[in-house]
């Protein structure tokens, strides 16, 4: 089963399937495209609505803020358990992509900073790994230098 959620003129999206229309959200963003693929071999549907809202808030095809739809709505509309989409939604607000402002929604976050977190996470769990493996200052930023020369070029 493929339901898509798309942005139509008037800025209302639309839920199509193989048989149709199958419902109907507004919303504030005319770019919003989610499609669940059930069929056999896919990955599961709460991965595929998490990677798609991930990639739309990456490319700025979400904007910061824009506020999602509530778990029962948008699991209403694609025909998903809504534990499937809660399980999305924490998901990606453990990555940093969304936040949830308590009764007021979820809204997608602001990119820098979910990076700037994960980054400043990543940078402390090599620190006191290095720590642990013994080795100097100097030698975890020797071997943190290399990897992003490595990375990132000269």
């Amino acid at each position: 089963m493929g339901a898509t959620l798309r942005a139509g003129r008037r800025r209302r999206l639309r839920i199509t399937g193989r048989w149709g229309t199958i419902g109907a959200v507004t919303s504030t963003s005319p770019n919003l495209k989610i499609k669940i693929d059930g069929s056999a071999g896919s990955a599961a549907p709460y991965e595929q609505l998490r990677a798609q809202i991930a990639d739309a808030a990456r490319t700025g095809r979400l904007p910061v803020g824009f506020k999602l739809p509530t778990v029962r709505g948008l699991a209403e509309e694609l025909g998903l358990a809504a534990n499937t989409v809660a399980k999305a939604y924490r998901a990606l607000e453990g990555d940093g992509v969304i936040e949830t402002r308590g009764r007021a929604g979820t809204f997608v976050a602001a990119a820098g900073d979910s990076a700037a977190r994960e980054a400043a996470a990543a940078a402390q769990a090599f620190a006191e790994r290095a720590h642990r493996l013994g080795l100097t200052r100097a030698e975890a930023t020797a071997a943190a230098g290399e990897a992003l020369r490595a990375r990132y070029g000269t």
